[in-house]
């Protein structure tokens, strides 16, 4: 993972853009994106630091406190769609996403199947010979 930009570059491109110079004529000067000077000098009006912000660190799974119910859940109708759970937790007051119910099953190592009911995989516009083109492969 690459590492920020050094604390002392951030805040001679934030004293640079904060003293009157523009952020292109920082850019050009210290090496650095117009962008990166954008963001540096804004973040000491922000937080008084041109500082990097933590990086890493463990992101704690909204439904965190739902995974429970959402296990009994499926246990009781194991033909529930993720869909539905997800409207069911809505019912609820928690709003997520599709993908962060399907995360909560994933760690679960719960998977959801196709009915063995379905119809197989076919390629796009597939469909059965006619009598007249069965004949006459039959004839060959």
């Amino acid at each position: 993972m690459p590492r920020p930009y050094s604390d002392d570059l951030r805040s001679r491109v934030a004293a640079f853009v904060v003293g009157g110079q523009t952020c292109r004529a920082a850019a050009a000067l210290f090496g650095v994106s117009v962008s990166c000077a954008a963001i540096w000098s804004k973040r000491p009006r922000d937080t008084d630091s041109a500082a990097a912000k933590p990086m890493g660190g463990v992101r704690r799974s909204v439904l965190g406190e739902e995974r429970d119910w959402l296990l009994r859940r499926i246990a009781e109708v194991p033909d529930l769609t993720l869909r539905a759970l997800r409207a069911e937790l809505a019912e609820r007051g928690v709003t997520v996403s599709l993908w962060a119910v399907c995360a909560v099953f994933a760690a679960a190592r719960i998977t959801f199947k196709k009915k063995h009911s379905a119809a197989g995989a076919r390629a796009r516009g597939y469909r059965k010979p006619t009598a007249a083109v069965a004949q006459v492969a039959d004839r060959h």
